[in-house]
């Protein structure tokens, strides 16, 4: 059997986004043992570039092995504890595997459900807030990939924090994208993928916990549910300076192209990253309104790093996703639950986020669909 020869695409769906040669160029840097000096350096300097692209000083800020979704159960498993109520905020996909990881757990979801498409409603919150006293977190997704909105993340920091709960973010899509302000907003355990706007391969999770996050795992009744998952133990092996503990083999040069990813986005400066985004964002959206397309989100929450493009009345998605994929070698993704079949999903993300990216997805939508540019 031959060895496989991936296709050359252009990346723009909701993830993973294309990864430059120079982080490419990183993975494939020799493999050396994870307890290994040199090794052990690299990890203090991935942690503290971390916390520079979080915005915080948190020392517990530590890629996990694993992808987005383990960073998800990361927050939960380690903070909440069966018996436990948490609010948490729906309105996409992934406020719904929040659920399912409260309910896993043995605690309760007091749900506040908002449309597809639509920000979280702060008034909402603040109700389901004074309907169930002792709340232990709000959890909620700050850039919705299922949506391509984005939600009042500091606001709801602080509604949190106002009646005593952690705030536990989802910020897979935001982080790299747009203004994320880890400390400045209260922010107590937060998550996120290497894949989106940080532009490395798929495959880690960067989470932060905050003092208040760190006390509340310190103070739990019973043991972190996951083994691989506790913090506890994962801290002891992140956080040993000079005399780590053993854990498990990090996925060594998969770090290596984290470390580069990270390096790249310090040397851009994090508010040029953000302008970047949001200028290639303004680009698709001058381009899809030349050709008679509308974006699903009202403006004030549009994310511009993941574009909810409404599928016009008459077109078949997955044809037209199948025809880009096959003459053009352009990904764009498809809608999910209420959204499937009604709208395409354009990731503008990390690298590619690029005006050569939107010229070319434009320019091969506007044959596809037979529409003037």
């Amino acid at each position: 059997m031959p060895s496989f020869m991936p296709p050359e695409r252009l990346l723009l769906g909701p993830g993973p986004s294309n990864v430059s040669s120079r982080i490419l160029q990183a993975l494939a840097r020799p493999t050396i043992g994870h307890l290994d000096p040199q090794f052990v350096g690299m990890m203090d300097e991935l942690k503290a570039l971390l916390r520079y692209a979080f915005i915080t000083e948190n020392p517990l800020t530590v890629p996990v092995s694993a992808p987005g979704s383990a960073g998800m159960e990361t927050c939960f498993v380690n903070l909440i504890e069966a018996g436990d109520t948490v609010i948490v905020c729906q309105n996409g996909v992934f406020g719904g595997r929040m659920k399912e990881n409260v309910l896993r757990i043995g605690a309760t979801p007091v749900m506040v459900q908002d449309d597809f498409g639509k920000a979280i409603d702060l008034n909402k919150v603040a109700e389901a807030f004074k309907a169930n006293p002792g709340v232990k977190a709000l959890a909620f997704v700050h850039a919705e990939t299922s949506t391509g909105v984005e939600s009042d993340a500091q606001a709801l920091c602080q509604l949190a924090h106002e009646h005593g709960a952690l705030a536990i973010v989802d910020a897979v899509t935001s982080l790299g994208g747009i203004p994320l302000r880890v400390d400045a907003w209260g922010v107590d355990a937060i998550y996120s993928g290497s894949q989106k706007c940080l532009s490395a391969p798929p495959g880690l999770s960067p989470v932060s916990f905050g003092e208040r996050a760190v006390a509340a795992l310190k103070a739990r009744k019973t043991p972190v549910q996951s083994w691989f998952l506790d913090l506890s133990l994962v801290m002891a092996y992140w956080q040993g300076e000079g005399a780590r503990s053993y854990h498990h083999t990090a996925p060594i040069n998969m770090l290596y192209g984290l470390h580069e990813s990270l390096v790249m986005l310090q040397e851009e400066g994090l508010e040029a990253a953000w302008a970047r985004h949001r200028r290639n964002h303004e680009r698709l959206h001058d381009g899809l309104q030349r050709m008679g397309l509308e974006l699903l989100v009202d403006e004030r929450h549009r994310l511009p790093q993941l574009n909810t493009v409404c599928i016009p009345e008459g077109v078949e998605d997955l044809a037209v996703r199948r025809q880009l994929l096959d003459q053009h070698s352009i990904e764009i993704g498809a809608g999910l639950g209420s959204l499937a079949s009604k709208i395409w999903r354009i990731g503008l993300m990390g690298a590619s986020s690029h005006p050569d990216s939107v010229d070319r997805v434009l320019a091969a939508l506007s044959q596809v669909l037979k529409r003037p540019l």
